[in-house]
C-alpha cells in the first residue's frame, strides 16, 4: 500500500476528452478521474453528475459551449458522493434530480462525506471554498423517472442497491447508451466502502440486461461496443466478488480486519493493481466488506478522522 493517503499524491491534471457518442450525447471523461455525461437537445441540456467543485465544473461548462448554447436545463446526481455532486452550483440547473436514497444519504451523511472526501481528493477539491454547501436535489424519485429532451427518451433508473444505496443510471433506450455513475468502473477501482456488496452483483445483472451498447462509466474511458460494455460491467462483478469473498472467509475463519486487508491486498494486487486508485480503496473497500460480512447490513459513516484512523491502523499491520 502506498505511504501517502488516499490520493493526497496524485496532484497531476488528467488531460480531458469530450467525445461524441451519438447526436447531442456526449462523454466527458479524465484518465481516472470522476466522468459526467451530457445529453443536448434544442430546449435545453441534462449533465450526469457535476464534479467536485464550481471550478472543476466549469471546466466541463466550457466544454459543453463549445457545442452549444442551450441553457443547461436537468442536472442528475448518480449518487450523493462530494466528488460528483459539490460543482452543483456552476450549472444554474432548473432542476436537480436524485433517487430518494440519494436524498436520504444526504440527510444521514452528506456532510460527513464532504468533510472527509476533500481530505482524501486534493487536486479535485482544488479551491473547495467555491462550494456553497450541501447539493439538494429538487426532484426525488423511487426507482424510475422518464424525461423527453425533444424527441429522446431519458430513463432514471434505481436498478437497485449497490455503490451506495441510491446509485442511478441514465438509459437512453434507443440509442441504447447508458451513464452508469460508479455502478460500472473502467480500469478504475470500485469504490465500496458505502457500498451493498451482496446486493450489487444483481444490480449489475440488471443493467446488463437492458443491453447497453455504450457505456460512461464512473471512471475511465467512455465503452463504445456492446463487447467493451459487458467487459466493464463483468469486470467490475468480478471485483466486487472476490473482494467479499476475502472478507467472508476471513469472519468465518474469526480472523481481524487486519489480517484480512493482508491477504486480500497480496492476492488482489496482481489482478487489479494497475487500475486507478487500487492502493487509494482497497482500505475502504476491504473494511466495508469485512463489516457487511459481519453482519453490519448499512454501511457505517466515514468522517475524515475515521479515514486517518483506519488508513495509519491498516498501513501499520501491512507493514509489520
Amino acid at each position: 500500500m502506498s505511504t501517502a493517503f488516499a490520493s493526497t499524491a496524485d496532484l497531476d491534471e488528467k488531460p480531458i476528452t469530450f467525445e461524441a457518442l451519438a447526436d447531442g450525447v456526449y462523454a466527458y471523461t479524465a484518465e481516472g478521474d470522476p466522468n459526467s455525461g451530457v445529453i443536448i437537445a434544442e430546449d435545453g441540456v441534462l449533465v450526469m453528475d457535476a464534479q467536485a467543485t464550481p471550478v472543476q465544473a466549469e471546466k466541463l461548462i466550457s466544454r459543453i459551449r463549445q457545442v452549444t448554447d442551450a441553457p443547461i436545463k436537468h442536472l442528475v446526481l448518480s449518487h450523493y458522493h462530494a466528488v460528483r455532486v459539490l460543482g452543483a452550483s456552476a450549472f444554474g440547473a432548473e432542476t436537480v434530480i436524485a433517487s430518494r436514497g440519494t436524498y436520504e444519504n444526504i440527510v444521514e451523511r452528506g456532510q460527513q462525506d464532504f468533510e472527509s472526501e476533500v481530505g482524501r481528493f486534493p487536486r479535485l477539491f482544488d479551491q473547495v471554498e467555491t462550494v456553497p454547501g450541501l447539493t439538494w436535489p429538487t426532484i426525488v424519485f423511487e426507482d424510475k423517472l422518464t424525461l423527453w429532451m425533444g424527441g429522446r427518451e431519458v430513463q432514471l433508473l434505481h436498478l437497485g442497491r449497490s455503490h451506495t444505496k441510491g446509485d442511478i443510471v441514465a438509459w437512453l433506450p434507443e440509442e441504447r447508451i447508458c451513464f452508469s455513475g460508479d455502478m460500472v468502473e473502467y480500469g478504475a477501482t470500485p469504490y465500496t466502502g458505502d457500498a451493498y456488496l451482496k446486493d450489487w452483483p444483481g444490480t449489475l445483472d440488471r443493467l446488463l440486461a437492458l443491453g447497453p451498447e455504450q457505456l460512461i462509466p464512473g471512471r475511465g474511458a467512455a465503452l463504445k461496443t456492446p463487447e467493451a460494455c459487458r467487459e466493464a460491467i463483468e469486470g467490475t462483478r468480478d471485483f466486487l466478488r472476490d473482494l467479499y469473498g476475502h472478507a467472508e472467509a476471513g469472519v468465518k475463519a474469526g480472523e481481524d480486519l487486519a489480517q484480512v486487508y493482508a491477504r486480500a491486498y497480496a492476492d488482489m494486487q496482481p489482478k487489479y493493481g494497475h487500475w486507478v486508485i487500487f492502493d487509494h480503496c482497497m482500505p475502504f473497500d476491504v473494511t466495508r466488506a469485512y463489516q457487511e460480512a459481519g453482519g453490519s447490513v448499512d454501511p457505517q459513516i466515514w468522517t475524515a478522522e475515521r479515514d486517518r484512523e483506519m488508513w495509519a491502523g491498516l498501513e501499520a499491520a501491512r507493514a509489520g
